[in-house]
């Protein structure tokens, strides 16, 4: 995929500096939430502003990829495999940091690294299931078959994403809802003051212009790997 340097660079500037932003926001300027019980809790509730975020990349990833699949399957053209395949390997890679920080957030709130509640559980599936569609692509050396086995698996494997988000509005659950909660709901819920809302969404946006940097050189990483496979199969056939 041909793109003119400059404007790589400029997103990459444009993207590092959002970044730096959100990271000055959410450390040193968003206020703790005064509903908290202890100073850990309160100082451990920053982690939302990189937690949510990194969610939120993993869904719109997934979405991505799930309709980059359904678009494969109708004109079987490859570049809509290599937008599935490089959206997901970034969606899984911000999921699983969602995971580790999720677990941090965890501890000092609710006393425990992990627990079997809905949203966790849902979380893990989705994940691993994500994991098994990288391996099923490894497993499969038949470039147009790959494609569309991965293609079909990233629109299934997508329908857990709005299981994931629904699930503690779905079932009683001790994991706090802040996005559309009055106060919160679950341990560790608090309200999304103004400032609060400025730090959470512009750490939002700093994330889905890094998904979208990311993608845009994983992609061109991607139509390369495509082009050498097609001189390959040249060579063997000839």
């Amino acid at each position: 995929m041909q793109n003119p340097a400059y404007l790589m660079t400029g997103l990459l500037i444009v993207t590092g500096l959002l970044m730096v932003a959100a990271l000055v926001l959410a450390l040193g300027v968003a206020p703790d939430p005064v509903n908290l019980a202890t100073p850990t809790e309160r100082f451990a509730q920053r982690i939302f502003y990189f937690h949510v975020p990194n969610w939120w990349v993993g869904f719109l990833a997934y979405l991505v990829a799930a309709v980059a699949g359904a678009l494969y399957l109708v004109s079987r053209q490859e570049r809509w495999d290599a937008v599935g395949v490089s959206s997901i390997e970034i969606g899984l890679t911000f999921n699983t940091i969602g995971l580790i920080s999720g677990s941090l957030w965890a501890k000092p709130t609710w006393n425990t690294w992990w627990t079997w509640e809905p949203r966790l559980t849902t979380a893990a599936i989705g994940w691993l299931m994500y994991v098994g569609y990288l391996m099923l692509r490894s497993a499969i050396e038949n470039p147009q078959r790959r494609a569309r086995f991965a293609a079909v698996f990233s629109i299934l494997a997508f329908l857990d994403v709005p299981v994931i988000f629904l699930a503690v509005r779905w079932w009683r659950t001790i994991h706090p809802v802040v996005i559309g909660a009055e106060g919160g709901q679950g341990i560790g819920g608090f309200a999304l003051g103004p400032t609060i809302q400025l730090v959470f969404f512009v750490c939002l946006g700093a994330f889905t212009l890094l998904y979208v940097t990311l993608l845009w050189m994983r992609l061109r990483t991607e139509f390369l790997s495509h082009r050498v496979e097609r001189m390959r199969q040249r060579l063997l056939f000839r």
